[in-house]
């Protein structure tokens, strides 16, 4: 899921290319006004989520209420990051580590990935 189309058309083209690859399936969709619900996010076995500045906090509101067991999160803000870690803490998600990316040279960004899993 994603909401830029033109990130999705790249992907598409991408594992089409690939020799090894799986089928990729796309939508476009803004995570923000139509969240993944809980009903629609249990044919998954886990997330990945790298949501914008803003953070994701209707995505998280609705895996927090599912029964996903595993999801990996990357985040570009640290306050939101904060914010939706706590969420999925707070639901019943285990945060083993947090790791910080300096990517960005010369530039004072970071980006923030953590795993979060339940029993």
């Amino acid at each position: 899921m994603e909401s830029d189309s033109a990130m999705l058309s790249a992907l598409d083209r991408g594992w089409r290319a690939g020799r090894t690859l799986r089928k990729v399936t796309t939508e476009a969709r803004d995570l923000f006004r139509r969240p993944l619900e809980p009903d629609e996010i249990a044919k998954y076995d886990a997330a990945v989520i790298d949501p914008p500045r803003a953070g994701a906090e209707a995505q998280i509101d609705a895996l927090a209420r599912s029964d996903i067991k595993s999801i990996a999160m990357v985040s570009c803000n640290p306050v939101t990051f904060a914010r939706d870690a706590k969420v999925l803490v707070d639901a019943g998600f285990a945060m083993p580590w947090v790791q910080v990316v300096d990517q960005f040279r010369w530039s004072p960004h970071v980006e923030i990935v953590s795993p979060f899993t339940r029993k």
